[in-house]
């Protein structure tokens, strides 16, 4: 009996070794074979501009697939060949064809779907990578195309590739340091990571199986204060990172933005965010970040902090061996390094969760100060010089190169802060950069002390915290918003009183209104044409900016003089100043406005003088025709308010006709003058293309004479 329980006991504890053997096999079998699969990677066609472009492309894919199905069961024996050779790794095969598709536009305004096409072979998606060696093979064709982003003010630009996969676009000032790609994915918008990798150097990327475990395990985590992972693409030369889209752009974005005003509550909330993100993150495998820094911070649309740019440290580093060392680009990377990391032969890409704590501290204070990343004050060194200066061995703390104290933590809101709290903040700070790694707290320890500076904001309902922050964004949404209208209301204005001063003010009215201008025919009015003669000589002997300041004098004092008649200005080209009278307000008086203008002007040419020959007399030619003209718009980009009709070229013909310093006039215009203007009879003279014609001297009024000029103007 005794030996039968003894078996029974050894059975039993086979039975449990077997088991706890195969489930130990098994879920190894199963890690396996997900590392294999790798199921984190996301192809660049799976990537697209809109959520609208991603249903199109599944429902072109499958009716692609359905008809290439039923050509090949009715042709299978003439192509069977073609299809085994097809099969070997052609790029023409199924899964690796290129399509390229425009992408149709969307109904955003703000989206803009450029259909940009690199020149090269195209895009090919990886082959399967399910293997032992766990190599990601992607098509040795590789595009080779430099997708620079760039924005305007709340724009969104798609760039589509041939693949058929496209990214978007978001810069949310423009002051803006970064620029953020999105894109849909599974019908959900996400954030794209570019990793600028040498395609040429890296044409297939092989991952250690450390390095496909790290990719399993960072898609898993999850966290209200880390970005979610989806998964990574490896597609030369699009190699990013997918992770989860934060609307309200990086930390380093509202940080720079002046007219977005923070409060005490808001920095501490966003603060003790960024230590919860932190300390699960230090309390994972990971085990540090590497490269926190106010751009790898990004904020939700509730105002959440999240830590983002984590881990795959052997993806990254990929990309650095392609960056260009000793630019200033390089050496900013390098601000928010701790010293001893600094100092070491070689950085290493998650860094240590001290130098994580180092660049904690250096954001506080980005955040308290808002004065940019290591403010020194006034004369901010480059990156290269903070770099070289953090890695010095100091004697004490006191003499570490660090960013500056000020006196006095700026209150955006009105309301000061808590000076208890925020001298509790400052020395956290301080023990958080001090050069001695030691002495540094670990995260758990700042969570802690975070909690308690931010104990009467943060509450535990949720809900609260949320209201709380909405409430905080919806006073400096109200202040925003209003600055803004009263810039837009203020441009406006500048933009109408500029319109009106291009154009008559019943045509600027209609187009601000946004009606059509037609044109329209008037039946009689006057126009004044006039030159300076000898200009051409006097401008040879004069340099440029001379030439610019006396027709800039000589206009401002004819505008000046043209402003107390019923007339409108046309257009001046050069020397030659045109005017009409009788339109766009008709006018019956149309002649004799003309005619005194003209007289005024003669008389303001008598007294003008030329800055730089003072002593030469101004000759200026007047020539005036009355009839009728077409007057119009013309143009959108920039409108001109025009006249055509024959009566122009006359009035034209009458100025080139004449003489300095005298008015020449038509007969329709002397006919329209009244008996108080001093005219004298020219007689017969040749015009081209109008043959002789009888014109008229204009000596001005009956009881005044026109100015003395000299004998030589007589």
């Amino acid at each position: 009996m005794k030996y039968y329980y003894w078996l029974l006991f050894g059975s039993a504890v086979a039975i449990v070794g077997l088991s706890c053997g195969f489930l130990f096999f098994y879920r190894r079998y199963n890690l396996e074979k997900e590392l294999a699969s790798m199921s984190w990677k996301i192809r660049w066609d799976e990537l697209h501009s809109n959520n609208a472009d991603s249903r199109e492309k599944r429902k072109a894919k499958k009716k692609t697939r359905i008809t290439k199905n039923a050509y090949n069961d009715i042709h299978a024996d003439q192509h069977d060949a073609l299809l085994r050779i097809n099969s070997n790794g052609s790029v023409n095969s199924d899964k690796s064809q290129i399509i390229g598709k425009k992408h149709s536009p969307t109904n955003d305004k703000n989206v803009v779907d450029l259909n940009t096409i690199a020149n090269g072979n195209g895009v090919t998606s990886p082959s399967d990578s399910n293997g032992k060696n766990f190599i990601a093979r992607t098509n040795e064709d590789v595009e080779l195309g430099n997708y620079q982003m760039k924005a305007r003010k709340m724009s969104l630009a798609s760039h589509s590739l041939r693949s058929g996969g496209s990214v978007e676009t978001i810069n949310m000032h423009n002051n803006a340091h970064l620029f953020i790609k999105v894109a849909y994915y599974k019908g959900q918008m996400i954030a794209i990571k570019s990793l600028k990798i040498d395609p040429k150097k890296h044409p297939r990327i092989e991952f250690s199986r450390e390095c496909l475990v790290e990719f399993k395990k960072i898609r898993e985590y999850t966290h209200d204060h880390i970005t979610r992972v989806y998964g990574a693409c490896i597609d030369s030369p699009n190699y990013c990172i997918v992770t989860e889209y934060c609307p309200r752009g990086s930390l380093e974005d509202i940080l720079d933005e002046e007219k977005i005003k923070l409060d005490a509550m808001m920095k501490y909330s966003l603060l003790h965010d960024l230590v919860k993100g932190m300390h699960f993150l230090h309390h994972t495998d990971i085990r540090s970040h590497g490269r926190l820094k106010p751009s790898n911070c990004v904020v939700d649309s509730r105002f959440v902090l999240k830590v983002t740019d984590y881990g795959l440290s052997e993806f990254r580093k990929l990309a650095e061996e392609s960056e260009e060392t000793g630019t200033h680009q390089y050496y900013k990377r390098f601000i928010y390094t701790a010293p001893e990391l600094l100092r070491a032969p070689e950085v290493s890409p998650n860094g240590t969760q001290k130098g994580d704590v180092y660049s904690f501290g250096l954001i506080v204070h980005d955040v308290i100060y808002r004065m940019g990343s290591f403010y020194r004050g006034e004369v901010q060194p480059d990156p290269s010089t903070i770099c070289s200066m953090v890695k010095k061995h100091p004697v004490s703390d006191k003499e570490a190169y660090r960013p500056i104290l000020l006196d006095e933590v700026p209150n955006e809101d009105g309301h000061p802060s808590n000076p208890e709290t925020m001298e509790k903040l400052i020395d956290l700070m301080q023990r958080c950069w001090s050069e001695n790694h030691i002495l540094r707290p670990d995260f758990s320890e700042i969570r802690k002390i975070a909690h308690s500076l931010n104990k009467e904001n943060e509450t535990t309902n949720l809900v609260d915290n949320l209201l709380k922050r909405m409430e905080q964004y919806a006073n400096n949404l109200e202040t925003l918003v209003e600055e803004r209208t009263q810039e837009y209301l203020a441009e406006k204005k500048k933009v109408e009183e500029l319109l009106h001063q291009l154009l008559p003010p019943s045509v600027a009215v209609q187009l601000i209104s946004g009606k059509s201008v037609q044109a329209e025919s008037y039946e009689m009015v006057s126009i004044y044409f006039s030159d300076i003669v000898g200009f051409t000589s006097l401008s040879s002997l004069s340099t440029p900016m001379e030439v610019v300041n006396l027709l800039n004098d000589l206009y401002i004092a004819f505008d000046n003089v043209v402003d107390n008649f019923d007339v409108y200005k046309i257009e001046t080209i050069g020397d030659a100043y045109m005017v009409v009278s009788g339109l766009p307000e008709k006018n019956l008086d149309h002649a004799s406005q003309i005619a005194s203008m003209s007289l005024a002007l003669l008389h303001r040419v008598k007294t003008f003088v030329i800055r730089h020959r003072p002593n030469e007399q101004l000759k200026l030619r007047v020539g005036i025709h009355s009839g009728p003209v077409v007057a119009g718009v013309v143009g959108s980009k920039m409108p001109r308010y025009c006249l055509f009709g024959d009566t122009v070229n006359t009035a034209s013909r009458m100025e080139s006709n004449g003489l300095p310093l005298k008015i020449h006039i038509s007969q329709a215009t002397k006919e329209r003058l009244n008996s108080d203007f001093d005219l004298e009879l020219r007689g017969q003279v040749e015009m081209k293309g109008k043959g002789l014609q009888t014109t008229y001297w204009l000596r001005g009024y009956k009881n005044q004479t026109l100015p003395d000029f000299g004998p030589e103007f007589k």
